[in-house]
């Protein structure tokens, strides 16, 4: 009964379905005609005129954006726990050619703008030091918090401000929105953010993450830093194919909804043991190692996350019996 990683949940039968639908002789790269709809379907959700790029993986996803929006010799602001600091193995400065991440620290992985203004003031306006471009937030965050749309847009007015590009990490993107009920487009352009990394892997989708760009004018870039980085594959269509699915009939956000409602049933039996609210489908749950050796021989997979810590990670196919057990489980300890 695994509950360790939305990333090991099995790609929703509709994704297989659309990719054995896209099994056939079309163009190479992105010139089929599930790739060349992808602006069009992304348009439309958010309300405004988009570039759609597909990519395997979201450090990808990530890291492209922030080529596209930070030069070598400038920094991106990011809180200490983000995924592009802590599980990307120095991806950003790969992807960038060398730019700098400045770390930002707050409770739950959440950047404020207060945050942002402090470390920006400690940077010295003159050529010895390096100078901020873009602010980087996820949402939800490493540890399942979610930025509504009205804190994303104080961030957005703030990086207006001091003249910086906004990205945000999508990686659990449709989650967050299944709990505020923001629109993608609030969520994002809207309140100031120029490129989100939209992910599906751990949504149902099988290795399709998607670059969402708000100012298209960084496309060109973007299609040839995705080609340099060996993330244009050559039968693009199978990418494009699983994402239309996902988007259709709004599979992706009913997928987060059932990850997002099992999270509940365990946040309500673990209490006060909650380090953080259950704002997602991740829980981060006090407890002590025989506490977790005594769920673990009930059969119960997870990771700890720090000392007396444990993360449990819910998903779309969370089984609905798994998720009774272990909710009993705790509620027992």
């Amino acid at each position: 009964m695994r509950f360790f990683s939305d990333n090991a949940a099995a790609a929703h039968p509709k994704v297989i379905e659309a990719i054995i639908a896209s099994n056939r002789l079309d163009t190479a790269y992105d010139g089929d005609e599930w790739s060349q709809a992808l602006d069009g379907a992304f348009s439309e959700l958010f309300e405004t005129a988009v570039r759609a790029f597909w990519v395997t993986t979201g450090t990808a996803a990530n890291c492209l954006a922030l080529a596209a929006l930070c030069p070598p010799y400038r920094a991106i602001l990011c809180h200490r726990d983000a995924h592009i600091e802590v599980d990307e193995a120095g991806a950003p400065g790969f992807f960038t050619g060398g730019a700098k991440l400045v770390l930002l620290d707050g409770p739950g992985a959440k950047v404020t703008p207060a945050m942002a203004a402090a470390a920006c003031d400690a940077i010295r306006d003159d050529v010895h030091q390096v100078q901020p471009a873009a602010i980087s937030i996820t949402n939800a965050t490493e540890y399942g918090l979610v930025y509504r749309a009205a804190e994303v847009a104080e961030l957005g007015e703030f990086a207006k401000s001091r003249g910086l590009a906004l990205h945000m990490d999508g990686a659990r993107f449709a989650n967050a929105l299944a709990t505020t009920g923001d629109s993608p487009a609030d969520a994002t352009w809207r309140a100031g953010v120029d490129a989100l990394s939209f992910g599906f892997v751990k949504n149902g989708g099988l290795n399709a993450e998607v670059l969402i760009l708000f100012r298209p004018e960084l496309a060109d870039e973007v299609a040839v830093r995705r080609k340099r980085a060996g993330h244009l594959l050559s039968k693009g269509r199978m990418m494009g194919a699983q994402i239309l699915a996902m988007l259709k009939d709004g599979l992706w956000l009913d997928n987060a909804r059932a990850g997002n409602a099992a999270a509940q049933v365990l946040a309500k039996a673990a209490g006060d043991r909650l380090v953080y609210p259950v704002e997602a489908n991740e829980l981060f749950v006090r407890m002590t190692d025989p506490e977790a050796d005594a769920l673990r021989a009930q059969g119960f997979d997870f990771y700890e996350w720090g000392p007396g810590q444990l993360r449990f990670v819910t998903s779309w196919d969370s089984d609905q019996d798994a998720v009774e057990q272990l909710a009993a489980a705790i509620a027992a300890l």
